[in-house]
């Protein structure tokens, strides 16, 4: 096992969020906390050469992305209170002077920029709708009042039309492309998937007449271009892989998407006349691929983020006529030495009724190990093979980790990401329980010592598995977790809502079944000690999802402390996650001295 990281500067490694190519390709706008807070850089595409722009008046934390506006002398980014996630929409000059630009109530997400609009969805008015407003803010239009939330939105190049998706269907499922006019009028739905299917725009071609889609007719995810002049579209790929679209070149020769296989992303360059090929990247996962090039200069290459499970995220400027790469932001390591970090084993287990699950098995070297179970969020998400700042904590801590992608996550097609929805606590849970029974079957694991851990709907799955399989772990921490799924819903926003209902259905109709799977009706049969950690402002799992559990337990007669049954933190001034490095130190401190005491 290699030596201890100091728990400080593991936390504090710095990490980029959301580059962001300028519209003359120059300039690659970026997140990026290496002065010890999240701050707006700006890095020469060229050179490489890195500036600060802001100094504090961007969020502590990058949960949100940053766009360009036209002309390149600002960029867009999202501000909330304390992750709060109402946010406003503020833009700040290369020079960082900053101002407010929409400041709608409620939950504002910038969708795309023009010449002279800015395209949004907002739940200022109930659901999440579609809006846009000029560069300055004035001029607010809502342009769309479906009853279900408007997802994703893109302007066509003129700035003349919008492409979005969203469902009208009696089937929660379904999600289809609509074409409008931009200010709303006029919108058509495109003839493009079955009923049930989900279709989502990705970019429109360099002259509007045509607009790139990501479809799951076929279960797995397949990218399409939809002629809006014949009404024709065009399907590519093998369909042996879940693929995403996502951009058209500049010069619209070709567009770029991304391709899912065993938790591994890399990017596939495709031609317009259907022929394909994967870049040239180690086995790990590609993101952010984006032509950084205008309508005006050629399409030869893409910026590109990649990261290995054992090698931090580099951003990468690659050209697509050598597959040469070029680093343009490096990843740091501090005084940690790089290869200490342990690589992860893509694994499969059978799950109780025989389903296939891949896993990603991280091995401490400790013999006998202890093991954690780290669930991932979502649930409609994926653990993929990237670099994992918390998991290589926690195996440097002699842990061993496994993290399941369970019934329910994505890169596996529809059906396999459908098979959750009216089951949540149910066929997912075996998923995580079999992968403890898995790792217990290892010779080289302590199986008296698992420990169950996760975030979100894994913190759902921590708070499940103590609940339900109480002889099966020793601990477990659950971080803005879910315990009671039904008063989620009263406090939820209606755009999650929605969402909720499309899971689990309506919740006074399945009453019964909203009840039975959630974690608090079972806090009478839970026996193992647990940590909760919950941020204050967290809108997506309020906190008082915490505090009810954390008065359950102790109305059962359980006592809170490290001498306790259980213990329990608040994050102040903390969402639903953080990147913030100060947020990092106390989390992962809370972590370590728990397991140190329980695991």
């Amino acid at each position: 096992m290699s030596e201890e990281f100091p728990l400080t500067e593991i936390a504090s490694l710095p990490e980029f969020y959301h580059p962001t190519a300028s519209p003359d390709g120059e300039r690659v706008a970026v997140y990026w906390d290496g002065s010890g807070r999240n701050e707006l850089h700006v890095i020469d595409a060229e050179t490489g050469e890195i500036r600060q722009v802001s100094d504090g008046e961007v969020p502590r934390s990058a949960r949100w992305h940053i766009q360009w506006g036209p002309d390149g002398d600002r960029v867009f980014f999202h501000r909330d209170e304390g992750g709060d996630e109402q946010n406003d929409i503020h833009a700040i000059g290369l020079d960082g002077v900053v101002e407010q630009v929409v400041g709608l109530d409620g939950q504002c997400l910038l969708q795309d920029v023009s010449d002279d609009h800015l395209l949004f969805t907002s739940d200022a008015d109930e659901q999440m709708n579609l809006y846009r407003c000029a560069l300055d803010g004035s001029g607010v239009e809502k342009l769309t009042a479906h009853e279900r939330p408007v997802l994703v939105a893109v302007f066509s190049p003129d700035g003349d039309r919008v492409a979005y998706a969203t469902n009208e269907s009696e089937d929660l499922e379904n999600k289809d492309t609509y074409v409008a006019a931009a200010d709303g009028s006029n919108p058509r739905k495109l003839p493009v998937g079955d009923r049930g299917s989900e279709v989502y725009p990705a970019s429109f071609g360099p002259e509007g007449d045509r607009l790139l889609v990501s479809d799951n007719t076929e279960d797995l995810g397949r990218c399409g271009v939809y002629d809006l002049r014949d009404d024709g579209v065009t399907w590519y790929g093998s369909g042996d892989y879940e693929e995403k679209a996502v951009e058209f070149s500049p010069d619209g020769s070709r567009f770029v998407a991304t391709r899912t296989r065993d938790a591994g992303v890399v990017p596939v360059l495709y031609d317009a006349d259907g022929g394909g090929r994967e870049l040239d990247f180690p086995d790990g996962v590609a993101s952010f691929p984006r032509f950084p090039d205008n309508v005006f200069r050629s399409s030869d290459s893409l910026v590109v983020a990649h990261a290995t499970t054992d090698s931090r995220k580099q951003l990468y400027r690659y050209d697509l006529s050598t597959d040469d790469r070029d680093v343009l932001l490096d990843a740091e390591y501090g005084d940690i030495d790089p290869d200490s970090f342990v690589s992860a084993e893509y694994v499969t287990y059978e799950s109780r009724d025989g389903l296939e699950i891949g896993a990603l098995l991280y091995d401490s070297g400790e013999r006998p190990s202890p093991a954690l179970v780290r669930v991932h969020g979502g649930p409609h998400s994926q653990t993929q093979k990237e670099f994992d700042v918390y998991t290589q904590f926690l195996v440097n801590r002699g842990y061993t980790v496994l993290r399941p992608n369970y019934r329910g996550s994505l890169g596996r097609g529809r059906e396999f990401k459908n098979r959750i929805h009216g089951d949540w606590g149910g066929g997912e849970q075996d998923d995580i329980a079999a992968g403890a029974e898995w790792l217990a079957a290892r010779d080289w694991i302590d199986g008296d010592r698992i420990g169950v851990i996760g975030g979100s709907y894994g913190g759902y799955s921590a708070y499940v598995q103590l609940t339900t399989e109480p002889d099966r772990w020793a601990t477990g921490v659950a971080r803005v977790g879910i315990t009671d799924l039904r008063a989620l819903y009263d406090e939820s926003m209606p755009h999650f809502q929605a969402v909720l209902e499309e899971q689990m259905g309506d919740p006074d109709e399945n009453a019964d079944l909203w009840r039975d799977r959630s974690p608090i009706t079972h806090v009478e049969d839970m026996e193992a000690p647990i940590l909760m950690i919950h941020g204050v402002n967290d809108p997506r799992c309020p906190v008082s999802q915490a505090r009810c559990f954390r008065d359950a337990l102790e109305d059962r007669g359980w006592t809170e402390g490290e001498d306790g049954d259980f213990e329990y933190e608040e994050l102040v001034d903390e969402g639903h996650g953080s990147t913030d490095i100060d947020q990092k130190i106390r989390s992962f401190r809370l972590v370590e001295e728990y397991l140190d005491r329980r695991l």
